[in-house]
């Protein structure tokens, strides 16, 4: 009876977290600031940056949801544009990754000290302010969508909350690990080049996934 009221697709949700997972572990400039703050100042600044990053994902979740729902509403066939778009989008971001360095930079001596509250309320700045996020957040969660009952509202924030948490252990695990794991990219050149085409076949999948999948 429950499922018959409620439909949920739960293969749709653990791609979702495979996607996800996969692009918080990718080096990018979030993972690689907070993984910076915890080699020069420790574990603390570190985590303290995550939970500034991480809180500053519910206001683009919102603004997405809201946004894109009302346009769904108003004409499906904006949910099609919305999902091409959203294909484009990452095939791009996969292009631009091709194109990048793929060594792996650490340089811990410039990195200044911040109080804890400091560096909540920048990592907050810093992905509040990046309108960046909010393109992604559209690109990624409507090709997303799980249930065929639940609103669309409530599923984008579904998706939000899963980014947010699953985006949390890793960069939270990253600022706990940060000298393991810096002395192992020292020690491993090559795996700035396996994080760089873990990303674009990650990019390039979701692309595919968005456009084949269905409202």
């Amino acid at each position: 009876m429950f499922t018959e009221i409620c439909y949920l697709n739960y293969d749709i949700l653990i791609s979702f977290i495979i996607a996800t997972s996969a692009l918080a572990i990718s080096p990018g400039p979030d993972n690689i600031y907070v993984l910076m703050q915890s080699i020069s100042h420790g574990k603390s600044s570190g985590l303290a940056t995550v939970s500034g990053l991480i809180s500053g994902c519910l206001v683009h979740t919102t603004l997405v949801a809201f946004g894109v729902s009302v346009l769904i509403k108003k004409n499906e066939y904006l949910f099609l544009i919305i999902k091409l778009f959203g294909a484009a989008y990452l095939l791009y971001l996969a292009y631009k990754v091709f194109k990048s360095d793929a060594s792996l930079h650490l340089k811990s001596g410039h990195v200044p000290k911040k109080t804890v509250l400091q560096l909540f309320k920048q990592g907050f700045l810093m992905n509040v302010l990046n309108p960046k996020v909010s393109l992604f957040f559209l690109a990624l969660f409507p090709g997303f969508l799980f249930s065929t009952t639940l609103s669309d509202v409530t599923q984008f924030y579904v998706l939000g909350f899963l980014f947010m948490a699953v985006s949390f252990i890793i960069f939270s695990s990253i600022a706990i690990l940060a000298g393991t794991i810096s002395n192992y990219i020292q020690q491993h050149k090559h795996i700035g080049s396996y994080l760089k085409w873990l990303q674009i076949v990650v990019f390039v999948g979701i692309a595919v996934f968005i456009l084949f999948s269905k409202k």
